[in-house]
């Protein structure tokens, strides 16, 4: 099977492996709680788990881990907002989990239960979107932008034009489902986080003017896209293009001049969750120093946990696509909760794109 540089299988074998992490992985304190049964069930995205860490965590556990995947924030959502199906452990992003904390849909965290906090970098140890870390743990950060074909493109793409204003590259563009408003906002010179009827309604014009050139909105596979030669650019999660690139010399991503979105993905407890032991069990595995490493190396997403940065190479802490520039930062913005009724403009112009 293809390797990843050498040391890994493919990112889509992480669940054939068996190796465990170090034996001094620690889970917390001993619960008071009733003796659950020996269950976990993980809502996750695609490709955001380490080759070996579900199999590692229940070497060490004995605890079975049932993976589902979801595409984006919303459908995450909208599966919990009806009531937990039976989840104990997901991972929304930022502004999500501020949202989901105000429609009361996560259950608070015992720290006392996840000794490992103390690897996480202070800057991520507390939050604006939830202050004192009490309903989430930090799992990645990184930024969106356009990934791209080297060979496909006349020049590197430094602006949001090429794939939201521009023909140059028609049939041969795909759009996340997720962020696209947000880009576009950005490439307007608005903020990330705008409420303005009138500046959402120029968004809603722009996208449907280009929709022509799109080959696709795609859902949380734009770097498969990229990669299989379906498409030459792809608007894309930083981490999901740094995979494929490992794999692809072609391939190179890059934040846009006009600004991006920087994103931080958490794991928390939703509820009604029915292991919520083992859920923390987990969560404090995931942020041990070297389960997190191992995750961060494979998934290659900007790790919170200092100490698991420690143990990776200058390779990844260097790297620019992962860590960008203080520079590059300064034009991104985070998504922040907007409330109900900025959600329902940018849902209701969401839907008029989709169907012209």
């Amino acid at each position: 099977m293809k390797t990843r540089r050498g040391r890994w299988l493919s990112r889509r074998s992480f669940l054939a492996g068996t190796g465990a992490v170090a034996a001094g992985i620690t889970f917390g304190p001993k619960l008071a709680w009733s003796v659950e049964e020996a269950k976990l069930n993980f809502y996750n995205w695609d490709t955001y788990i380490g080759e070996t860490t579900l199999a590692d965590f229940t070497e060490l556990s004995g605890i079975d881990v049932t993976m589902d995947l979801y595409a984006d924030n919303d459908e995450l959502f909208a599966k919990l907002r009806e009531g937990n199906p039976g989840y104990d452990v997901c991972i929304p992003t930022n502004d999500y989990v501020e949202r989901m904390i105000t429609a009361n849909m996560l259950s608070a965290l015992n720290h006392g239960l996840i000794p490992n906090f103390k690897n996480v970098d202070p800057a991520f140890q507390d939050t604006a979107f939830d202050p004192g870390r009490k309903y989430s743990m930090p799992y990645m950060w990184g930024t969106q932008g356009i990934g791209y074909r080297k060979s496909k493109v006349s020049s590197p793409p430094d602006s949001w034009k090429v794939l939201l204003d521009s023909g140059e590259y028609s049939g041969r563009i795909a759009l996340l489902s997720e962020g696209v408003i947000g880009a576009a906002l950005k490439y307007l010179g608005y903020s990330y986080n705008s409420k303005n009827p009138k500046e959402i309604a120029e968004v809603e014009a722009l996208l449907i003017k280009q929709k022509p050139h799109i080959k696709v909105f795609a859902e949380d596979n734009g770097q498969d896209l990229l990669l299989s030669g379906e498409v030459d650019l792809t608007m894309e999660w930083n981490g999901d293009i740094l995979q494929v690139m490992a794999e692809d010399d072609d391939i190179s991503y890059v934040v846009p001049k006009e600004g991006s979105l920087v994103w931080q993905d958490c794991l928390v407890i939703p509820t009604g969750a029915p292991h919520p032991e083992n859920a923390h069990k987990f969560i404090n595995f995931i942020l041990d120093a070297e389960a997190g490493a191992a995750i961060a190396d494979f998934i290659q997403y900007a790790t919170p946990n200092k100490a698991a940065r420690g143990l990776l190479s200058a390779e990844y802490n260097e790297n620019p696509a992962i860590f960008p520039s203080d520079a590059t930062l300064a034009r991104c913005e985070p998504a922040i909760y907007l409330g109900e009724e900025a959600q329902r403009l940018r849902d209701e112009a969401w839907t008029r794109i989709l169907a012209a």
